[in-house]
């Protein structure tokens, strides 16, 4: 297996073994998926073995696999969130997945809570907002949450990972406009580049109109897609995965000539390639 020290692992060992390590250091990847479809559990999957792995290192064939053997690692991994709390996504995952996950989970991972600044402007009672609000409301009125996280993750993103849950919140908001939101991206695209770390972006697809969400994705250097496949004549569903954008692997899934992979999410192994479809 040929060195990947430019490859942060994803945490999918199956996926990342197809992809050669894991995602390139320096991107920005696009998680965007149907409701329950995949895209949160990876992120946190991602999150939760990359904390197994940074607590005792010598786990790391067992949690990523032989193929993200010579990977990096990042130093730091922040969970930016605009409107859920800390202890309701923490909440989340101990409901979720098993105690060793969890506890990683919690140990290891930076939170940043928006919720004062993204509820100001709105009808959200600041009560509502949950402790975090009081601390934020502590700074100036006409804090701009775009300028905030900016600011958070030039202190916080070189050689870290950053999961950003979600822009779906930033979407939607009355507040920001569109081509604000695209401009961020564009610019934290191209810094990441020096940051040499791995930007996760959750959105859910179509809570925008079509043009809106095509402009999100020019604005990154990678996309993986989440959906649902229904059975004919059965109730049954299945996750899958697919790229659909990304310059380094599509070449390589071509040439395999894989179409789409085949997912699910376990409590003791988070979100799992289970199969592998191909074209033809």
């Amino acid at each position: 297996m040929p060195p990947s020290k430019n490859k942060i692992p994803t945490g999918v060992a199956d996926f990342d073994s197809i992809i050669k390590g894991g995602m390139p250091v320096g991107s920005t990847v696009l998680l965007l998926g149907e409701l329950g479809a995949g895209q949160v559990e990876f992120a946190y999957t991602s999150a939760a073995k990359l904390s197994l792995v940074k607590e005792t290192p010598e786990s790391s064939d067992y949690f990523l696999g032989h193929a993200a053997r010579n990977g990096y690692m990042p130093e730091k991994i922040c969970y930016i969130t605009f409107s859920r709390s800390k202890e309701d996504i923490l909440q989340e995952i101990k409901a979720s997945f098993n105690q060793d996950f969890y506890g990683a989970f919690e140990r290891n991972v930076v939170f940043k809570d928006f919720s004062g600044v993204y509820f100001r402007k709105t009808l959200v009672p600041k009560s509502w907002g949950g402790e975090q609000s009081s601390i934020f409301a502590q700074g100036s009125g006409d804090e701009n949450l775009l300028e905030a996280l900016v600011n958070f993750m030039d202190e916080n993103a070189p050689k870290s990972l950053i999961i950003i849950d979600s822009l779906t919140d930033l979407a939607v908001s009355a507040n920001i406009e569109i081509t604000d939101l695209v401009a961020v991206l564009r610019g934290m695209q191209r810094v990441s580049k020096r940051w040499k770390g791995i930007v996760y972006l959750i959105l859910t697809r179509d809570i925008m109109e079509e043009r809106k969400q095509r402009m999100i994705m020019d604005s990154v250097d990678g996309a993986l897609v989440f959906e649902w496949s229904k059975f004919a004549m059965s109730s049954r569903r299945q996750r899958y995965l697919y790229v659909e954008k990304f310059m380094s692997m599509l070449p390589h899934l071509d040439k395999e000539r894989i179409a789409r992979f085949a997912t699910i999410v376990s409590a003791e192994s988070g979100l799992v390639v289970i199969d592998t479809e191909r074209v033809g």
